[in-house]
């Protein structure tokens, strides 16, 4: 069965958790690509001042919704079909998190993080899926690197992700089965910059911080929306295809690497200005949203070549060739 999917300048786009990170990098670019773009997240305040600074005119709209409430979801794809007509692809992007051992965040910061990423995820793509099963389109859902290599500190967060991950393995293979024209990708981005920590709860004594290498939001949205044209299984960013495949084959060096590395990196050291995070509506907007990058103190890669790589072959090929016989020639003149 061949999946085609439209260009983004002629495509509907609904993203939600679009009022920062990884969600807002992916929207402004593809606006800028000529995609009309649906934004959702709580803070319907940060929503509209990012619609106003995208200046697209019509071809924005911003619904408040909480994606781990169905009916709420279900509204969003109502507005979306009432002011465009229907959509094309459907980016499952919110998320929260609680970082803190396992033994002592509570049952109820759990739960929450479970129901947004989890069952959001889940809610988003049953709406997408019923939708575009005869036109045709794209689910992508973002997972993480921890959707296989799960980080201390993080039980609830890495648990969500690897169901993630599960879900959509099951919901592709059915729908592949049906010959349903739906492309269904998974992204895992590694440590990335944006306002995750401030919008995390945390119950760690100090601030947390992702392990490097830490990559640019818009190094994911632009792996999201090459993803939205062209179909694709899987999309790695950075170095998540390694620390995945470690967990994977190596599951007791993986642990040992948690266990004396990364346990320690997270916890920086430095006071958390935010450590109620953004977990729970009532706190919506006390961390700070309208931004796509965040305040990581150290180096921000702006280029993944392993994603650049998998999502552009030829091109990749291409420049490996050429960069190849400039080597030859250049040794081969030395050599005369």
């Amino acid at each position: 069965m061949r999946i085609s999917l439209k260009p983004l300048h002629k495509q509907v786009i609904v993203i939600t958790g679009a009022s920062s990170g990884i969600g807002l990098a992916t929207a402004r670019l593809a606006v800028e690509k000529g995609a009309r773009v649906v934004l959702v997240a709580r803070n319907e305040e940060a929503l509209v001042d990012i619609e106003r600074d995208l200046n697209a005119g019509d071809r924005v709209l911003h619904v408040m919704a909480d994606v781990g409430q169905r009916e709420q979801l279900d509204r969003v794809a109502s507005e979306t079909i009432a002011r465009f007509g229907g959509f094309d692809t459907w980016i499952n992007n919110a998320g929260s998190s609680v970082w803190g051992r396992f033994d002592e965040v509570s049952d109820e910061d759990h739960y929450q993080v479970m129901q947004t990423n989890f069952w959001g995820t889940h809610y988003g793509s049953a709406i997408a899926v019923k939708h575009l099963r005869d036109k045709g389109g794209a689910l992508i859902n973002i997972g993480s690197v921890e959707s296989t290599n799960a980080l201390p500190f993080h039980s609830s967060y890495s648990a969500s992700k690897h169901a993630i991950k599960a879900m959509t393995d099951v919901l592709r293979v059915e729908l592949q089965k049906s010959r349903t024209p739906i492309s269904v990708t998974l992204v895992r981005p590694s440590s990335t910059d944006t306002q995750f920590m401030d919008h995390s709860k945390n119950y760690l004594p100090s601030a947390p911080v992702f392990p490097p290498p830490v990559y640019a939001p818009e190094v994911v949205a632009q792996a999201i929306l090459h993803a939205a044209e062209h179909p694709q299984r899987d999309v790695y960013i950075g170095n998540a295809k390694l620390l995945s495949r470690l967990a994977q084959n190596a599951p007791r060096l993986a642990d040992w690497v948690n266990r004396t590395f990364v346990y320690d990196t997270i916890q920086s050291g430095r006071p958390d200005r935010h450590p109620r995070g953004a977990l729970y509506d009532s706190d919506v907007g006390s961390a700070g949203d309208g931004r796509a990058s965040g305040r990581y103190p150290g180096m921000v890669f702006r280029h993944s070549l392993y994603t650049r790589a998998t999502q552009h072959p030829v091109a990749t090929a291409a420049a490996v060739a050429v960069g190849a016989a400039a080597l030859v020639a250049l040794f081969g003149h030395r050599g005369q």
